[in-house]
């Protein structure tokens, strides 16, 4: 009987939390997509997909998706690949781990906004960057890194590294040493036992890291409009919903072009989900304790 009270209480308590986070999930999440899917199929006046086909025929706003594939992806990969070998020799804790951590936290903080800002006091044509270069006569002119391509792609490292860091850091910390110091006693060395023992249980890790700086790469806006040349080389597709919604005032093709935007990140996030077998298959469990 006493076990079946607790039994019960247990259920009511763990319905107490499910319902509300279903509901915010319902709220923030499933609610918003679904209005946006809706009203994308409702044009001021055409057919149900005259905003898919006005996209897709527009020389001003299908290449926008390449126009952010090229900024998205490089960065992505810039970003992870030079963050794993730096927290692969950070793995052991100590101090410096520690430093490196806490100053890395400052760039997540400040935001693309003052990234942007710091780097037009840096980068700009009449920047520190350029001053310094002209004084020791290293180069003569202006440096251009800032309103092009160039400029809106150090943003993007600048401020996804530090968080594809930190993520690959949590998981490779969390991988067993044991195993590496079992690998080194049969003959394997560094490089054997990172391509054999970390790499494999880090596939995952690694893909879930690459999506979600993919993501924020992909949705990239201050900085292509300030760091960038949005009428030209760096129109996102992040500018031309905001021009259809707040210069148009035509929300039902900004929602249309959000639908295809978040359709574009699935297949880059579907792609590599698939691309984890490749490394290993199996249970990971090269967890601690």
């Amino acid at each position: 009987m006493i076990h079946a009270q607790a039994r019960t209480a247990g259920f009511d308590a763990a319905l107490l939390l499910v319902v509300p986070a279903a509901a915010f999930m319902l709220l923030l999440f499933v609610y918003p997509f679904v209005y946006g899917l809706v009203l994308s199929f409702e044009p001021k006046d055409a057919g149900a997909l005259a905003n898919y086909h006005k996209f897709f025929t527009s020389s001003r706003l299908w290449p926008t998706i390449g126009t952010t594939l090229k900024l998205a992806l490089p960065a992505t990969i810039i970003n992870v690949f030079v963050a794993l070998p730096i927290a692969y020799r950070m793995r052991v804790r100590s101090r410096w781990q520690r430093v490196l951590t806490t100053l890395l936290v400052v760039p997540i903080t400040l935001g693309t906004v003052l990234i942007a800002e710091g780097m037009l006091t840096y980068f700009g044509p009449r920047g520190w960057l350029s001053q310094f270069l002209q004084v020791t006569h290293l180069y003569d002119g202006a440096i251009r890194l800032t309103h092009n391509y160039w400029g809106v792609l150090i943003s993007l490292v600048i401020s996804g590294f530090p968080f594809a860091f930190l993520l690959i850091l949590s998981y490779i910390t969390g991988i067993d040493p044991v195993l590496a110091r079992a690998a080194s006693t049969l003959g394997a060395d560094r490089k054997a036992q990172f391509r054999h023992i970390y790499l494999p249980l880090l596939a995952p890790g690694l893909a879930m890291c690459f999506c979600l700086a993919f993501v924020q790469a992909f949705s990239v806006f201050p900085s292509a409009v300030l760091l960038g040349a949005p009428a030209g080389p760096t129109r996102v597709i992040s500018i031309a919903a905001y021009e259809a919604a707040f210069e148009q005032y035509d929300y039902s093709l900004a929602s249309a072009i959000a639908m295809i935007m978040g359709a574009v990140q699935l297949v880059i996030v579907a792609f590599v989900l698939s691309l984890r077998g490749w490394f290993y298959k199996g249970p990971v469990t090269g967890g601690k304790g």
